[in-house]
């Protein structure tokens, strides 16, 4: 890269780190089209991190996680937070674009200098989501927002990974939709910090609040290990008290037990892991092609079987059988 380049580079970072929007946008533009400048910018994002509190916000569809966010925001403003919001698709691979209809519903939000709101695909790019959602935490946290919320738009469990690697993850249910126990099944309760039964204002909102309490009661946690809280909310009519005093009771506890900083090596762990593996693949589906390529013929044609193709081609690349490479 030349030095006219890195110029640009160190200037986009710069504008980025005073709050301006479009450079944070274009920033985030270059994390889903993997630029080659995104390594430079983010080794100078790395340099200022800023100290935003991650939330992922999930849930079954239905649950109202866009009036939900609407309403934080709304609330996190009222203290003085600067909030950043990232709606993250995990389901649409192929188009390559972050749907996001209840993005309207943000509207009331959008003049807002104190609020910044981006939906965002993986497009396949960097490692996915593993890699995607951190980096453009990152930059947010690096341009002073004190809260990003990651808002996962896509069901599945890309959606439920999404918000596990947030420092604090709220689980949103409705009450009477039946799916609160498939839901636990499904492992969307493990990764909730506070639970929250949203629409409050219906029949069954406290039955499937004391459900919740009970599932809870039966789980096997430490005396040192954060207890899940369960609240109730009406984010439609902005009353969502409750879960602002719940995430809140939860980043102080994360910071005083050390939780926190141990989730966020966590999430560096697989950020790492997920760029890593992102890079080979970009070698074996360019230089590494027509390799590739015959092997894939001789397992067709039944001459090679898919691990001993591995074996060679993992030889072809100078990596032993343990994943190192000879030195």
């Amino acid at each position: 890269m030349g030095s006219a380049a890195m110029g640009d580079v160190a200037d986009l970072v710069a504008r980025v780190a005073a709050g301006e929007p479009r450079a944070i946008g274009r920033l985030i533009s270059w994390i889903e089209d993997g630029s080659a400048q995104l390594p430079e910018a983010m080794g100078l994002i790395a340099a200022q991190p800023g100290r935003a509190h991650v939330i992922g916000v999930t849930g079954p569809p239905g649950v109202g996680k866009s009036t939900m966010t609407s309403a934080l925001v709304a609330a996190w403003r009222a203290r003085g937070d600067r909030v950043g919001v990232i709606a993250v698709d995990p389901s649409s691979p192929f188009s390559g674009g972050a749907l996001l209809g209840d993005r309207i519903r943000m509207h009331d939000h959008a003049t807002d200098s104190g609020v910044f709101i981006r939906s965002m695909a993986s497009r396949g790019h960097l490692g996915g989501l593993a890699a995607t959602t951190p980096q453009a935490v990152r930059i947010l946290a690096a341009g002073g927002f004190d809260i990003v919320l990651v808002e996962t738009v896509g069901v599945g469990q890309s959606e439920v990974e999404v918000a596990a690697s947030a420092d604090t993850t709220l689980v949103l249910m409705a009450p009477g939709m039946g799916d609160g126990i498939q839901a636990a099944k499904a492992g969307i309760l493990e990764v909730g910090d506070v639970l929250c039964v949203n629409k409050a204002d219906r029949d069954g909102a406290q039955t499937t609040a004391r459900e919740l309490r009970q599932m809870l009661d039966l789980s096997e946690r430490g005396p040192a290990q954060w207890r899940p809280l369960v609240v109730t909310a009406v984010a439609s009519r902005g009353e969502v008290d409750e879960v602002v005093a719940g995430l809140d009771a939860h980043r102080e506890f994360a910071s005083a037990s050390g939780a926190g900083q141990e989730r966020r090596h966590r999430r560096a762990i697989e950020e790492i892991t997920a760029l890593t593996l992102a890079q080979i693949g970009r070698r074996l589906s360019t230089t590494e092609a027509s390799f590739v390529s015959e092997l894939a013929d001789q397992v067709v044609a039944a001459e090679l079987d898919p691990f001993a193709a591995t074996d060679r081609l993992r030889a072809h690349l100078g990596v032993d059988q343990d994943g190192a490479v000879p030195g």
